[in-house]
């Protein structure tokens, strides 16, 4: 076995791994996880999240429309889809993207006039996937939010 001398480059390597070569291993099964986990959400819950999203802009909208303009503006579902009373219905969307989406049917929200509105909220689902269901809150002074809201059993 040849000798080298203390600090000369040839120097025997251990078997064992870097902590760069373990860190890239570990991204590598982190990002393998996400994937899989991002791929199982099924497209009614996307879709269900689509509509929860827009109608929360839609709300929103109108309710910078009934401040600036000092007109009252109720949202209400209706046979088709949903109303703004107090819009030009003409101008404002009243469908859903997906036919299937259902909103509790007590559902009835004050947009304004006034700058702060009381508690509100409803409930978003979809007749394909009944146990999966979304609501949109507000406290009456934040803009409403999207939120899980699992149906019991």
């Amino acid at each position: 076995m040849p000798i080298s001398a203390a600090g000369s480059p040839e120097r025997r390597r251990g078997g064992g791994y870097t902590l760069i070569e373990l860190l890239v291993v570990v991204a590598i099964l982190a990002l393998a996880t996400l994937g899989v986990v991002l791929s199982q959400r099924n497209g009614t819950e996307i879709q269900l999240q689509r509509e929860a999203e827009r109608l929360s802009a839609l709300l929103e909208a109108a309710r910078a429309h009934s401040q600036f303009s000092g007109v009252p503006v109720r949202w209400r579902p209706s046979p088709q889809g949903f109303r703004f009373d107090g819009l030009d219905n003409e101008k404002w969307p009243g469908q859903w993207l997906d036919s299937d989406t259902l909103v509790s049917p007590e559902a009835v929200l004050l947009l304004g006039p006034e700058p702060v509105i009381g508690p509100q909220s409803l409930e978003l689902g979809t007749r394909r996937d009944p146990q999966f269901r979304l609501r949109l809150t507000t406290d009456g002074l934040r803009p409403f939010v999207v939120q899980p809201s699992r149906a019991t059993p």
